[in-house]
């Protein structure tokens, strides 16, 4: 397999993990900012305060922390996937942004946002 046919497979896995996080994404959050389809925030639950017990509004408090949390999480694995894609357009995939040499591809295979090698990988 060349580097080239390997990227074309890296950009449909991208491609496809990209699909399914805005699709997780529409399910626990909202669009903060049509003009930045990319700013999400975890959806409020249904607040109905003067109609609930503590344990009911508690429950409720709770999922949209969880939500909000969960959603960052998506929103920055989102924005991994929409940098590598771009780095892919701009012909700069592939190398690590510490050291400027090509990443492992085993490292690419196992996570095809990565942006360093093996050896900056905490860095």
């Amino acid at each position: 397999m060349t580097h080239h046919e390997n990227h074309d497979g890296l950009k449909k896995k991208l491609t496809e993990e990209k699909e399914l996080l805005v699709r997780e994404l529409g399910e626990i959050g909202v669009v903060k900012n049509m003009k930045s389809p990319d700013d999400w925030q975890g959806k409020p639950a249904d607040m109905d305060i003067l109609g609930s017990d503590s344990n009911e509004t508690a429950d409720r408090i709770e999922s949209y922390e969880n939500n909000t949390a969960l959603t960052n999480e998506l929103e920055t694995r989102l924005m991994e996937i929409d940098a590598a894609l771009k780095k892919m357009e701009e012909g700069k995939f592939g190398i690590c942004e510490v050291c400027g040499k090509p990443i492992e591809e085993d490292r690419l295979s196992a996570n095809p946002a990565a942006k360093t090698c093996k050896a900056h990988m905490n860095a």
